[in-house]
């Protein structure tokens, strides 16, 4: 059964456009595969990555994502994320979907961050969507410029260009316990997702339903041929009222993503207080 959203919750889930959909008791795509085999221990940190360190191989394969200019995906169950960042611009997008038509609830929000400026195009839809307060000027099939005073330090509707990686993958790759490489730019292994709540893809709440499951989390990981990371999947058990599932992010065109388009004028309108009341 899909449970019943509220705007605090859809709010929650666009902090964590990955994880957060754990919240969810919904059926996930992955818990067959929670589990990999992995054997060997991690090499010392400082080994050179030449040795064969496989956790050397994973941090490093991050340091791309740090010149902000990729694109991106990231999905779990009931949610998914896609878009682009392009630090050179100053400028991001991100299109973010959580639930679909047969949900409660079901929001699309299609986001444009252009330093200093931000729009959003919101669509909310579900059997429960006319419920929500100010919906008619929500739905308004244009993007709504945000007053950045409001959404200053909020995840789900702000972009931090100090902080360029939506999904946080150096800090998950610090957080892996064991690893072992499994093929040709392929990794398997586990991570302590508690020491990796900042990462902005691992919701909080999830962390203490897990206990002291969440010390020793599978993952698997791919590099392209360049070493840098294209697939992160997260392998999430069963916890609390979550289904187990994965959390899949990856990236790619790396150094070849595009600026941001400004949405045209007479295709912009101040949002509204109830859209700020939505995330508040």
């Amino acid at each position: 059964m899909i449970r019943r959203f509220s705007a605090a919750a859809f709010a929650a889930a666009l902090l964590t456009p990955g994880l957060a959909a754990c919240n969810s008791t919904g059926t996930g795509e992955a818990g067959a595969s929670a589990s990999p085999t992995v054997s060997g221990s991690i090499a010392p940190s400082g080994a050179s990555p030449g040795t064969g360190d496989a956790k050397q191989a994973l941090l490093n394969s991050t340091n791309e994502i740090r010149n902000g200019n990729f694109r991106f995906t990231m999905s779990g169950a009931g949610s998914t994320a896609e878009g682009q960042v392009h630090e050179p611009s100053q400028s991001a997008e991100m299109r973010v979907t959580i639930g679909d038509p047969s949900s409660d609830l079901m929001m699309k929000l299609d986001l444009i961050h252009f330093k200093p400026d931000s729009w959003v195009k919101v669509e909310l839809g579900g059997r429960s969507a006319s419920s929500v307060p100010g919906v008619q000027k929500l739905n308004l099939g244009k993007y709504q410029h945000l007053d950045q005073t409001r959404i200053k330090g909020n995840r789900a509707l702000g972009f931090d260009f100090e902080k360029v990686d939506p999904a946080g993958s150096e800090v998950l790759t610090q957080g892996i316990t064991e690893v072992r490489q499994t093929g040709d730019g392929m990794y398997a292994g586990t991570l302590d997702v508690s020491r990796a709540a900042e990462a902005g893809s691992v919701d909080p709440t999830v962390i203490t339903a897990l206990g002291a499951q969440a010390k020793s989390v599978p993952f698997t990981a791919k590099l392209d041929p360049q070493g840098r990371l294209s697939e992160m999947v997260v392998q999430v058990p069963a916890a609390g009222q979550s289904a187990a599932q994965d959390i899949k992010i990856t990236y790619s065109d790396y150094g070849n993503a595009a600026a941001a388009q400004k949405p045209p004028a007479d295709q912009v309108v101040e949002a509204p207080p109830e859209f700020y009341n939505l995330f508040n």
